[in-house]
């Protein structure tokens, strides 16, 4: 793969700036059977909470039009079993691994902050603040930007000096940029956008929802505008804040259109359960795609879309005109 994809996130730099998303590759294991997980810029596992978590019975998936919808209730195998069998393969194997946290109070958060503080094999946090905050009648964390920052700063102070840590961040909200100011202002080094937006699915055979918890997560290629749109936004009040762009990214012209946004990196997710390689292929295709606009290097595509008509950076060279024969 071409040194053009190389990309820096803050403190944490990475070979090419495709991701695997929070929840979509299990523990690794599973994808690794597909394609070579240490050739991805990294593998984010999925959110590791305190205790170990079953989730929510089935059915808790759902196929709509252009995407998904799913309740799983946060499954989790628990920190203690993360830090005995999941994180040791993904070391072993030489993934650079973003391990999500969550959790249902600050405190919990904190916890799973100082557990990963002395680890080593740890490449940064995603700190999933879609979680239901106990204290607050369930209102989710990433609903109100205080309550957002109080769990980002709850992990920026318990984490490994050093350490990047990103805030995860969903769309279901009023003003996308006022949380992200006020988890970049808690101490977060970068965010990740977006989570999956809440929708729902009713069964017209049963006549009742789709899904055991009624509402889940729709994510998938529907969601991609959305997604692109929180970017953009962000990008333009944060231009200095690293981005990674979740949401329908299912080829390497999806991937572009994040990285034109603003996002200096992007997550594969849902694409991953038809095609459990797609990580790799939306790797090549966008390598391509930026061969293809003689973009020399991804980082000169990064926030391309906010520069006015005509722009061009100084690693964008224009087609050689051919020579008439003598």
């Amino acid at each position: 793969m071409s040194d053009r994809l190389r990309t820096t996130l803050g403190p944490l730099e990475l070979p090419n700036p495709v991701l695997t998303a929070s929840g979509c590759g299990g523990t690794g294991r599973e994808l690794a059977q597909f394609s070579d997980l240490a050739r991805l810029g990294a593998f984010v596992t999925t959110s590791v909470m305190p205790q170990a978590r079953a989730g929510r019975p089935t059915p808790r998936v759902a196929e709509t039009p252009s995407g998904l919808l799913t309740a799983t209730g946060l499954p989790s195998p628990g920190v203690e079993t993360f830090l005995e069998r999941d994180l040791p393969w993904l070391i072993e194997q030489g993934v650079r691994t973003i391990v999500s946290v969550a959790g249902n109070s600050v405190e919990e958060y904190g916890d799973i902050a100082s557990r990963l503080r002395n680890v080593p094999g740890v490449a940064a946090i995603e700190v999933n603040v879609a979680c239901p905050n106990v204290e607050d009648r369930g209102r989710m964390f990433g609903w109100h930007p205080t309550a957002a920052a109080s769990v980002v700063r709850a992990v920026r102070a318990y984490a490994r000096p050093g350490l990047p840590v990103f805030a995860k961040l969903a769309p279901d909200v009023t003003d996308i940029v006022t949380i992200a100011l006020a988890c970049v202002d808690a101490g977060a080094d970068g965010l990740t956008l977006i989570n999956a937006m809440e929708g729902m699915a009713i069964d017209t055979g049963t006549l009742r929802p789709a899904l055991t918890g009624v509402s889940g997560g729709l994510s998938g290629p529907a969601i991609r505008p959305v997604a692109v749109r929180c970017v953009y936004q962000v990008h333009a009040a944060l231009p200095s804040t690293p981005i990674i762009g979740v949401g329908g990214v299912a080829s390497g012209l999806d991937a572009l259109e994040f990285i034109l946004a603003g996002a200096g990196a992007v997550a594969v997710g849902t694409a991953l359960f038809h095609d459990p390689a797609a990580g790799s292929r939306v790797l090549r295709e966008l390598d391509e795609a930026l061969a293809a606009r003689r973009i020399g290097r991804l980082a000169d595509a990064v926030g391309l879309a906010h520069k006015p008509a005509g722009y061009v950076p100084p690693q964008v060279r224009p087609q050689e005109p051919e020579k008439e024969p003598q």
